[in-house]
Parts: C-alpha cells; structure tokens; sequence
C-alpha cells in the first residue's frame, strides 16, 4: 500500500457521498408529492428531516468515535445497510408517525456515517494536498443535487414519490457497499494506535479534545452555518413552486446550487491555502447570509437561479473547511471523534430549518420570515468564525494544552 492510494480513498468516499447524502437529502423533492397524496402537513412531513438531522448528529458522534477505533469500512458498510431499510420503510409508510420514524431515525442515523469517517480516514491520508483532497472527497455532496435530485424528480413523475423511494433505496445499495470496500485506515493511523491492553489514553486524548476552545468555537461555527441555511435548502423549491415554477424547474435549483458549489470548493480550497483558511470561512459565511437574505425579493425562476449559484458557491466553499481547520487543531487520531462531536452540533443546526420554515409557513402563510431569520443566524454564524483562535499550538499528538498519554 502505498501513499498514492489516499487518492482511491478520495474517489471511493465522493462516491459514497454523493449517493447517500443524495438519497437522504432529497425528501424536498418529496414534500409536495407527499402531502398531495397522504394530506400530512408541510410541517409534520419536514419533520421526518428535523428528526433525522437530530438523530444523525448523535449517531455521527458515535460513528466516528467508533472509526477510531475500528476503521471506516466497518462503519460504512453497517450505515448502507441502516439507509436502505429506512428509504424502503419510508416510501411504504402510510402513517405519519411511521414516516418519520423511517425517515427520520434510520436513515438519520446512517447519514451521521458519512461525513467523520470519511473525513477522518482522508486526512489521515495526506499531509500535501489535503485541503484539494477533502475539497475533492466533498465534491460528492455537491454532485449529489445533479445526480440524485433530477433521477428522484424523474422516478417520482413515472412511478410517484413511493416507488421513486424505493428504487433510490435499491440503487444504493449496490453503489454503497462496494464503494466502501476501497476505504482503507491510514498508516500513521495504524501506527499512531494505542497499545494493546492500554486504550484509557486515546480516550482521555480524544475527551480532552472537545473541552478545548479551538473545538468549541469550531462547532458552534458549525452549528450556526448549517442552522442558516438549512431551512432556506429545504424550502425553496416549495417556495419557488408557490411563486408559479413546475416541479421540474424549480428542483434545477438544486442542480444550480450543486454546480456553484462545485466550484466553490476549488476555489475556496485554493483561497484558503493563499489567505489562511479562517479568513475564507468569515467571508464564505458572510456571503451565505447575504444570499439567504436576498431570497424574498425573488419572484421570476431565473432569479432563484441566479441566487441558488451564490447560495451554492458560498456553503459548498464552506462546508469542507471545517474539516482542514479540524485537521490542523487536532490529530489523526482522535480526529473521528472530533469531527463526529462537530456533526452532532452541525445537525442540531440543520434540525430547526426544516420544521422552522414549515411552522413559519403554516402559521404565516409566507416563506418571508423563514428567510429573515436565517439570514440572521447566518450573520451569527461569520461573528462566531472571528473568534477562531490561531492554530499554532495546535500540532503534534493533540493541541497544545492537552496534557499527552503516557
């Protein structure tokens, strides 16, 4: 094995991410579809989402705790399996309450497996080049919107929404699993181990990691990016349906947004090697704020199309940056733990979009103040990233005040 083979890891985990996440991403397209045919609320349909962002950020924890100690494969495997039988489930649900529960809890639990572990195995892989390789491995989740979301929108006008869930469910598997076969643990993972018969000190390592500043601030940034934008992701397409757009064209706008953010993560992966990746992740977050906010003067498609490759270029630049700026706090080997702590805080985040916007809707009969509020929350979001402290410290075993294991 040699070190070229971090590149196979890339291209293995863009795949993964790209069908998973699309799979469990694409419930927006699913929205009307659904409370078309089964008459359950806008709100208690997005709540299947809100559980699952909950849930998937308390499995994440434990996923990526356990890729630490066990390697990525396992995990991802156990997690293909967990989506499959929740989207199968789901698309047979007839009762809200069990909708949710399919949705909501098991494939919320398998999507907390396929950031941390992936992240994690891939910058254990590299030393150059590894904000490009994260960047690369991320490009999954942009491609996804491209992929996914037009073949669901195709499979729900032929077959209707249930059996557009089933088949996504059939197509991932056979995609999953042998796409996680090709993830392998790093050598200085392997290497970096603790003893046999000694574990004590990689836990005491890994829980002093999360009572640190650098990883407070990291995860309440985390936290408030995705509450910013999940609710406007989530909505817009019913919203720009609601503005006089088919079903087709107005879920291009996540085809747009994939594509923006394509290219947002080269180009603020290369920003963020030229200016410090701190800087860019202030200005990429200032950016999503104003983006969400400017939503509720669209009227016309082609502006929710304009807006959504801003809105596309700005969190998809974002998003992978938490993992390099984690990288450079912490080591490979607590770093399941430490990304799958900032998972947990990042999907609490993307919780409230959903069910917020829905609630808002409902009650206010408008998406106006959905987006007032996560424009205000993305501002937060930027004054929380300017308190990031420098990461000088932060090198060797863990950061600079973690006492080492013995």
């Amino acid at each position: 094995m040699t070190r070229n083979y971090g590149w196979v890891v890339v291209a293995a985990g863009a795949v993964i991410t790209c069908i998973a996440m699309g799979a469990m991403f694409a419930l927006p397209i699913y929205l009307e579809p659904i409370a078309t045919e089964t008459g359950w609320t806008r709100a208690g349909i997005s709540a299947a989402m809100t559980i699952g962002f909950i849930v998937m950020g308390v499995a994440g924890f434990g996923w990526g705790m356990l890729s630490d100690r066990i390697g990525a494969r396992p995990v991802l495997l156990a997690a293909s399996g967990l989506l499959v039988v929740g989207l199968a489930l789901a698309s047979q649900a007839h009762d809200l309450l069990v909708f949710q529960l399919a949705y909501g809890g098991l494939v919320g639990a398998s999507g907390g497996a396929f950031f941390a572990p992936i992240m994690a195995a891939t910058t254990g892989w590299f030393d150059a080049h590894r904000s490009l390789a994260v960047s690369l491995v991320s490009v999954g989740g942009g491609v996804a919107p491209m992929v996914v979301t037009p073949f669901a929108s195709l499979l729900i006008t032929s077959i209707g929404w249930r059996g557009a869930m089933l088949t996504i469910a059939f197509v991932a598997i056979f995609v999953l699993v042998p796409a996680s076969l090709f993830i392998r643990r790093p050598p200085q993972a392997l290497d970096a181990g603790s003893p046999a018969g000694a574990p004590q000190p990689h836990r005491l390592l890994a829980w002093q990691s999360l009572r640190t500043p650098q990883f407070i601030v990291l995860a309440a940034t985390f936290f408030l990016c995705c509450a910013a934008h999940s609710g406007p992701i989530f909505h817009t397409v019913s919203y720009a349906m609601l503005c006089g757009a088919t079903l087709g064209g107005a879920a291009f706008i996540y085809s747009i947004e994939g594509i923006a953010g394509l290219f947002g993560r080269v180009i603020f992966g290369v920003a963020s090697d030229r200016f410090g990746v701190r800087r860019v992740i202030v200005a990429g977050l200032a950016l999503q704020a104003v983006g969400i906010f400017a939503y509720i003067y669209l009227t016309q498609l082609t502006h929710f199309y304009i807006l959504a490759a801003v809105l596309g270029l700005a969190y998809g630049g974002v998003m992978p940056l938490y993992s390099v700026l984690a990288r450079e706090y912490f080591s490979a080997r607590v770093m399941g733990t430490v990304l799958g702590a900032a998972t947990m805080t990042s999907s609490i985040g993307m919780a409230f979009g959903p069910i917020g916007g829905g609630w808002l809707y409902d009650t206010f009969g408008t998406y106006h103040w959905l987006y007032v509020a996560s424009a205000a929350i993305g501002l937060a979001a930027a004054a929380m990233a300017l308190a990031f402290p420098p990461p000088a410290s932060a090198k060797g075993q863990g950061v600079g005040p973690l006492p080492q294991p013995a």
